[in-house]
């Protein structure tokens, strides 16, 4: 069954809220109390608030693909202000170590007033699965936050809380959600998200078709199984393609062949949709490699790896500071999935990967667009990948020329899968 998470009035004091000031520093946190206290540390929130008008947003909706949908629009309405007005923050609610209970919202601190700002707000309150909150301090620099509600007399300041600065919790909040949220660990948790959303998204069902129709054996056949993982252009194409001449092998892909008319639908969804259509094109092609590897040696083109690594690097904001510690459960891998026999994984120098994605010209997905721009995320998927564990990758430089490393992936495959 899906995890359903209903945000009232009621738990919302309970709650502990970070704001990502600095990515590198990580969040500012502060709690919420009934009563007015006193002793806040007001300096530290006079700095996360400023001066002037400062609004927080989350999506409060039971639903998690509705609350999933609202946080796009929750996103893509913010983002419509024109940034030399405001300050838009990443922002988080959570209880500190429940799992599922991590919502994602942003702070908007506004540098001036226009009307564009304020009709993103206006229509925002009149969207029941936000909650919208202002920030105000009193006479005696006392910070208060008041829930917002629209009437037809204009803006209602119902709800308030008293402020109050707090420490940072053991472990960045955003690993709360990771589990079946973000990274997938079994065939059926994936498989419900694309059934819940089938109404919705009418190429769900078609997902779902293949995935019913998928091969369930769960050991490979007698001959090897190699994953060759990496960011977009580290050279997995070229090597794959040698391998398979090399090998007499055959050469899969995840995801599959047969959802890639599908993939444009899915790279358009939100995170939580998107993950479980990746999820199950690594079941799919698991059906695909058992089958094969009766018959050849076995090289597939990215698998769970990819898919966890990504998943895990766009959850965590910050930097690598904020992931899972090693050996942590999100890195093991799903019981229910067929392992290779052998993952590696191929590096270069971010400078020539630059280069080498300069040279293709080809359309990127979401993630590998942020790779290029933000080199706090890059850094955040290359360690995700090494601390995947059962199997763990084996790094290969993937720097010199293409026969070179091919003859040093060989030598690996020899020596790894005693052949």
């Amino acid at each position: 069954m899906a995890r359903r998470m209903i945000l009232n009035l009621g738990q919302w004091c309970s709650r502990i809220f970070g704001v990502e000031c600095d990515k590198r520093t990580g969040p500012v946190y502060f709690a919420l109390h009934k009563d007015k206290q006193t002793d806040q540390r007001g300096n530290e929130l006079r700095q996360l608030f400023g001066d002037g008008k400062v609004y927080s947003f989350h999506v409060r909706c039971k639903d998690r693909i509705q609350r999933s949908k609202f946080d796009e629009l929750l996103q893509n309405k913010l983002s419509s202000i024109p940034s030399d007005d405001c300050t838009i923050m990443e922002m988080s609610s959570f209880l500190p170590s429940v799992q599922q209970s991590f919502i994602k919202g942003f702070l908007l601190k506004l540098n001036s007033d226009n009307t564009i700002t304020e009709k993103v707000v206006d229509e925002l309150l009149r969207v029941d699965a936000v909650s919208v909150c202002s920030y105000v301090q009193d006479r005696d620099e006392v910070w208060w936050q008041q829930h917002l509600s629209p009437s037809e007399e204009g803006t209602v300041m119902s709800t308030r809380y008293c402020v109050i600065a707090t420490g940072a919790p053991e472990l960045h909040p955003s690993i709360l959600n990771i589990i079946n949220n973000d990274v997938f660990y079994s065939f059926e948790e994936a498989y419900n998200v694309l059934t819940e959303c089938s109404d919705i998204i009418p190429e769900s069902k078609a997902v779902l078709d293949l995935a019913d129709q998928r091969i369930d054996l769960s050991e490979t056949g007698k001959f090897p199984v190699i994953v060759i993982e990496g960011l977009d252009a580290t050279g997995k194409t070229t090597l794959t393609e040698s391998l398979k001449e090399a090998m007499n092998a055959a050469l899969l892909r995840s995801p599959p062949h047969c959802l890639a008319p599908l993939r444009p639908r899915f790279d358009c969804e939100p995170p939580l949709i998107r993950r479980a259509f990746y999820a199950l094109g690594n079941y799919i092609t698991a059906g695909q490699i058992a089958r094969e590897s009766s018959k050849a040696p076995v090289i597939v083109d990215r698998y769970w790896h990819s898919t966890a690594a990504y998943a895990i690097a766009t959850a965590v904001s910050g930097g690598v500071g904020n992931l899972p510690a090693s050996r942590s459960e999100v890195y093991r891998w799903p019981k229910d999935l067929l392992p290779p026999s052998l993952v590696l994984l191929l590096t270069i120098d971010p400078e020539e990967r630059q280069r080498r994605l300069r040279g293709r010209g080809l359309e990127q997905t979401r993630e590998e667009a942020e790779l290029e721009a933000n080199h706090l995320f890059r850094q955040k998927v290359e360690e995700a990948y090494r601390r995947i564990e059962d199997p763990a990758c084996v790094t290969v430089d993937a720097s010199p020329s293409p026969d070179k490393v091919l003859q040093q992936v060989l030598l690996l495959i020899k020596n790894k899968c005693h052949l």
